[in-house]
């Protein structure tokens, strides 16, 4: 089983895309896939056909429970979803105010980790869609995850959020002892536009080592699933953005692999 992180310090990068392209895949392959919606935005949650406005248990119940020293409950928390193999931890607009409310808590900082402790049997993946700001949601994403996806936008202020994204990574693994691995991956990318190139070349270069090699396009037709609420990959099949990350699946799973 292999829990996923998937966090840039930026947003409009293609995190809940990416997401939920590579569980769609795996659901396509008879996986059993949990989404955790750590965003207070909740893209992921609508997208899956949720609101974030519900009176429904999900993250923020997890960390209402840690911070009143009751027993978590994690499996009260996931809601099977309308596609197969796929199941939901909403989030709730509440989290915008978990930081202020219940960051400086002793604690705070593992409660998602133990959560997926108890769900880790009932899954072969669990995907961790963060926000795109360091607080104690990604602290606990990162805390939690076997690997680091970092879904990069292939513009040059994209690579601003990727140097934030990697300095947080470092402090996060001196901190903690554990080198989290991770993977850089370009997304948006239009062939015909200078800036996609000079960016992906840029990655190239200074990332090489962490650097999926590939690239995710521009596909108007996610635009179209998302406004179906429906995952492209299960929509879609052939599209070319659910082919590539049909290809990016197969790498990652061969790069945690050899990484044991």
């Amino acid at each position: 089983m292999t829990i996923w992180a998937v966090a840039n310090q930026k947003g409009g990068v293609a995190k809940t895309t990416t997401a939920i392209s590579l569980a769609a895949h795996l659901t396509r392959r008879s996986q059993r896939v949990l989404m955790v919606d750590l965003d207070p935005h909740g893209s992921l949650t609508t997208w899956l056909r949720f609101s974030v406005e519900a009176e429904q248990a999900g993250v923020l119940s997890l960390f209402q429970q840690a911070a009143e020293k009751q027993p978590l409950s994690p499996a009260a928390c996931v809601h099977a979803t309308d596609f197969e193999g796929m199941d939901l931890m909403p989030a709730h607009a509440g989290l915008a105010a978990l930081d202020r409310r219940l960051g400086n808590q002793p604690g705070m900082g593992k409660v998602l980790a133990h959560a997926l402790s108890a769900l880790k049997s009932r899954y072969d993946h669990i995907f961790l869609d963060c926000p795109p700001m360091l607080g104690v949601l990604m602290i606990n994403a990162l805390a939690a995850a076997d690997h680091l996806v970092v879904p990069v936008q292939t513009e040059y202020l994209a690579l601003k959020g990727l140097e934030r994204m990697l300095r947080t990574l470092e402090m996060l693994g001196q901190s903690s002892g554990k080198a989290l691995p991770y993977t850089i991956v370009p997304t948006l990318y239009d062939k015909r536009t200078r800036a996609s190139l000079d960016t992906f070349q840029r990655l190239q270069k200074d990332h090489g080592e962490h650097l999926w090699p590939r690239f995710i396009p521009v596909d108007t037709r996610f635009r179209e699933a998302s406004r179906q609420r429906k995952p492209l990959p299960l929509m879609q099949p052939g599209a070319r953005g659910s082919m590539a990350y049909g290809v990016l699946l197969d790498d990652l799973l061969k790069e945690v692999e050899a990484h044991g």
